[in-house]
């Protein structure tokens, strides 16, 4: 893979291209610039994959350890909890009904 990305760095005019001729220009091979430019590829690779997976770890909140679910009552502080929408419907039975069947 990282062959295959180099040779395409060398067929257009890219920093990898730049990179390779100022390796050929200091005296190396053409082999020895080749290694270098796959290992500048490979390093630029690494650490893409060490930004994604610090993003994914990261998850909607936008920070490593952040969570969807909040402690907090509610994220308007000017609402109490008496004012949020009950999560399941109420039940509408009277309560002189229900204190007599119990």
């Amino acid at each position: 893979m990282p062959h295959v990305m180099a040779i395409v760095q060398l067929r257009h005019d890219t920093p990898g291209r730049a990179c390779y001729r100022r390796k050929l220009a200091d005296g190396k091979t053409s082999t020895e610039a080749m290694r270098c430019l796959k290992r500048r590829l490979s390093d630029v690779v690494y650490q893409r994959m060490i930004r994604d997976a610090y993003r994914v770890a990261a998850g909607s909140g936008g920070h490593v350890g952040a969570t969807t679910n909040s402690s907090a009552a509610d994220p308007n502080p000017m609402a109490s909890t008496s004012e949020k929408s009950l999560p399941e419907p109420a039940n509408f039975q009277d309560r002189a009904a229900a204190s007599s069947s119990v």
